[in-house]
This record gives C-alpha cells, structure tokens and sequence, in this order.
C-alpha cells in the first residue's frame, strides 16, 4: 500500500483542514425577510372580501318567498328537468 498516494488525494481535497462554521451569534443577526408582492396583497383583499360575504343573496330570497306566498311563483317543468338530468349526468363522472 502507497501511503505517499493518499497524502495526495488528502492533499486535493484538504480533508485534514475542518472547514469554518459560523458561529451562532453570526447566524442569529440574520433576519429573514418576506415580501408579499402587490399581486398578492391584492388578492389577499379579495379574498377577505369574498370570505366577509354572506353566501346568501337576501333580496333573490325575498323576492322568491314572496312570489311563493302570493301564489304567482310558477316552475318550469322543462327547465327544471334538463337541470336535474345535467345535475344527474354530472354526478355519474
């Protein structure tokens, strides 16, 4: 075995020498930083916007019972059924 061949090889990778590791305080004065662009305020906003919304649209709701209570709300049977199939057709993919 050629010892004189390993001194070589340590030598190119200077396997003998610890490399330098920071030390704490060094790595505890970096702060990390986040930037939210204006895209993303933006749509955080909407967002908000849309969650702070009721999902209900009060005057559709009024306008519908009070159609019902008088007795003039009508269906459509044809609209209603093309509906149901579409809703049905859906559901079996």
């Amino acid at each position: 075995m050629r010892i004189d061949a390993y001194n070589q090889v340590a030598a190119l990778y200077k396997t003998a020498k610890p490399s330098k590791v920071n030390s704490v305080k060094e790595t505890a004065a970096a702060r990390d930083e986040v930037q939210i662009s204006r895209t993303g305020r933006d749509y955080q906003i909407a967002k908000q916007a849309v969650a702070s919304a009721s999902d209900i649209r009060e005057d559709k709701v009024a306008e519908l019972k009070s159609s019902i209570q008088s007795g003039n709300y009508a269906v459509d049977t044809g609209d209603f059924a093309s509906k149901l199939l579409a809703s049905y057709y859906a559901a079996q993919k």
